[in-house]
């Protein structure tokens, strides 16, 4: 049969996705291949057809042993003589499949690389007719990828061992890095390259702030329709995978944890239920889902950051194999940036590999801070261009409010360029807000032009600029020396007053069952409101019409009631409407601002008393009360003394201290008197609480017996907290 004949009535689809058929010939006709395909796109048929043509058998190697006899049993249900060779076969099992393989009756063999390796295999392929090698998750020969498996190295040996054999490797996720190592570790050099495109339209993502994880979970999962369906929770650590399933099912849903500290035996078990039973929820570690062939999973949650977008593109990658929508929902904190990074540092890795992946995180947290369209971004790391907004996303269905900070990115490119493009963010904010600490001092940037002219933005309002200069290009991270910052081409517009550059604003905790744009909080227009209104309305439709897509596309409703309660006049002014984002605002801020100026000549400035006004930025400083503990505290007093004079409990005194460790006043051994690792022990246990444990500290005070006084948890809680409120500083 040829490969349409077999397409059609084996597998029984009527026509090649993609890149496949030129997959296909192109191995048939004994090429070999490296064939980047999203999850779903049918990467298997590209090795699966050509098993079926060529002579001999299809060995292909996978890492996923747990999954192989459910890929094989799939594979006999099209009547294809399919086995697997692993370490979960009894002896007289593994016999039966080598007895297969000797009489010339299988034509694809499922093999583990360890397996693969072992000399006495090697021998036996020696003497069997070979149709092609097949390495599937071929990213993980890449040490700098997210799945790394050793093992995978030893594939290189193949080319010269079976020069004859074609060989394709195949995977879901490779960046550039990556796909080089593939090419290099596995001797690919002459094979052709097949990317069929990373974007998987039906996904529709959304990233927001980490509040109350566990209630924002609860709340994704009921507004978005998912009970009933199967789908994936992520999370760090095995603990908090055990709590959110525990804790998911006291709330009525089916939830089975997974993580590799779990007995083999009920790991497993729990894995088989969620690939053969509806509605299964399962919460798991990183340790869950590659190679995971179940295509009705209609979501995928992350609790805490991924460690990278590689890792973040391939877990939610496993939503929606069947081409129907799904959904993938993060929730992201700066505390999983500190957790990360303490893992890292913590590591045996070497520095090289260190710095690389601080600069993954970075690139994932950029993603999570973005202003405009989210998928545009996440393709684009993977080199692939959407010309335009996807629609599709939180950031083109509900654009985050901007601030334009031309001015604030100015003065921090030039802060890069002053003190000679080799510091971190720490060292540069300290600069821009003028802080003369002995660093700065030594390197004489207490007399650059750019020492201390950012004090109109606060700590935190600059790191966030800095991450997103970053993120945006115009700045690069030197991951070859030690994290300096250096100024990129894409700086130069900015700099020379070029261009303007809006800025996402960091959204602030809101409080419980208090919903930003509540319909039932809408209010009410006057008559002229209204006229204004639908004449906003029929812009949008107008715009939509015109690029055939769905007026929501174009701005939310919620965006434009902000226009007529607002009155916006002038771009900027527009830029402040939540829901405004960066390249809407280029592409169509000009339309409404004409439709708002010819309301006002027609009908005059109505312009409520809730005008778009400039937004002033909020420092943080001490109280009173605290500012004369800190004074005292300074001048060498104990907390004890202190209390005693002002008349207060220590535990009151270690608050106001406490708050001074949050702001960077005093640092943590100041304070308290720990060892290194009792801090460290502390930390974690903090970070693996959810936000409203922390807050209350009752469960890190029993989790340690009361061993350490909530005045002590206080104080390394603040210093905690002051990290992740400055994850660049690492």
């Amino acid at each position: 049969m040829t490969s349409q004949e077999i397409l059609r009535n084996v597998f029984g689809y009527q026509h090649f996705r993609g890149e496949q058929e030129n997959i296909i010939q192109h191995v048939l006709a004994g090429g070999e291949a490296l064939v980047l395909m999203p999850t779903g796109g049918g990467k298997s048929l590209c090795y699966q057809i050509p098993a079926l043509i060529r002579p001999g058998v299809a060995v292909v190697i996978s890492p996923l042993i747990s999954l192989m006899q459910d890929q094989v049993s799939a594979l006999q249900q099209f009547g294809i003589r399919a086995a697997c060779l692993n370490s979960s076969l009894t002896r007289d099992q593994a016999r039966a499949v080598s007895g297969q393989l000797r009489q010339g009756e299988l034509d694809l063999l499922y093999v583990a690389p360890e397996k693969l390796m072992t000399p006495r295999f090697l021998e036996f392929l020696d003497t069997t007719q070979l149709a092609l090698f097949a390495i599937d998750e071929a990213h993980c020969v890449s040490q700098w990828g997210h799945d790394f498996r050793p093992e995978y190295t030893q594939l290189s040996i193949l080319p010269q061992r079976f020069p004859t054999i074609p060989r394709l490797a195949l995977t879901a996720t490779a960046d550039g890095p990556t796909q080089r190592d593939i090419i290099a570790h596995l001797g690919l050099q002459q094979a052709k390259v097949f990317i069929a495109g990373f974007d998987r339209p039906n996904i529709r993502y959304r990233v927001i702030q980490k509040q109350n994880a566990r209630h924002q979970l609860l709340n994704f999962l009921t507004d978005e329709g998912h009970r009933g369906d199967a789908g994936i929770v992520y999370c760090l650590s095995r603990k908090k995978v055990d709590e959110i399933a525990a804790w998911l099912t006291t709330q009525g849903w089916l939830a089975l944890p997974y993580h590799a500290g779990m007995d083999k035996e009920e790991r497993k078990h729990n894995q088989m239920r969620f690939l053969r039973e509806e509605s299964v929820i399962i919460v798991a570690t990183i340790a869950f889902g590659m190679g995971i062939d179940k295509p009705n999973v209609r979501f995928v949650a992350h609790l805490d950051l991924p460690k990278s977008l590689e890792a973040y593109y391939q877990e939610t990658g496993r939503a929606g194999r069947d081409g129907l929508p799904a959904n993938a929902w993060m929730a992201y904190g700066l505390q999983d940036v500190v957790m990360l990074q303490k893992w890292l540092d913590r590591s045996e890795a070497d520095e090289q590999h260190k710095r690389i992946e601080r600069h993954k995180l970075e690139s994932i947290l950029g993603y999570c801070e973005m202003t405009t369209c989210r998928r545009q971004a996440l393709l684009a790391y993977f080199g692939e261009h959407l010309p335009n907004p996807c629609g599709n996303c939180d950031t083109c269905l509900e654009p985050v409010a901007t601030w334009d900070g031309t001015e604030a990115a100015q003065k921090a490119l030039s802060c890069v360029y002053r003190t000679g493009q080799r510091f971190g963010v720490h060292y540069l904010v300290d600069v821009l807000l003028g802080k003369t600490n002995e660093r700065i001092k030594m390197f004489g940037h207490d007399r650059v032009s750019t020492f201390g002219i950012g004090k109109e933005l606060s700590m935190e309002q600059w790191h966030s600029a800095f991450r997103q200069l970053i993120a945006g290009g115009f700045v690069t991270v030197d991951i070859e020396g030690y994290r300096g910052l250096q100024l990129s081409e894409n700086a130069r517009p900015l700099l020379r007053g070029e261009q303007r550059l809006y800025l996402r604003k960091d959204i602030k905790p809101q409080k419980k069952n208090q919903n930003k744009y509540s319909r039932s909080s809408r209010v009410s227009f006057t008559d002229t409101d209204k006229i204004l209104w639908e004449a906003l309305r029929e812009k949008r439709m107008e715009l939509a019409l015109a690029q055939n897509v769905p007026p929501y596309v174009i701005f939310h409703d919620s965006t434009l009631e902000e226009m007529v309660l607002k009155r916006p006049h002038t771009l900027k002014e527009l830029a402040q409407i939540p829901g405004v984002g960066t390249r809407k605002l280029e592409r169509y801020g000009q339309n409404f601002i004409n439709v708002l100026d010819e309301h006002v000549l027609q009908y005059g400035d109505t312009s409520p008393t809730n005008a778009v006004t400039p937004t002033s930025n909020e420092d943080i400083i001490l109280s009173d009360s605290a500012e004369i503990t800190f004074e005292a505290f300074k001048q060498g007093l104990t907390v004890e003394q202190i209390a005693a004079q002002r008349e207060l409990k220590p535990s009151t005194i270690y608050d106001h201290l406490s708050q001074a460790i949050e702001e960077g006043q005093l640092e943590l051994r100041q304070v308290i008197k720990l060892k290194e690792e009792e801090i460290h022990e502390i930390e974690d246990t903090l970070l693996e609480r959810p936000a409203e444990e922390q807050h209350t500290l009752k469960s890190v005070f029993d989790a340690f017996g009361g061993m350490y006084d909530y005045s002590i948890l206080k104080c390394v809680r603040s210093h905690l907290w002051r990290q992740v409120k400055e994850p660049a500083n690492r």
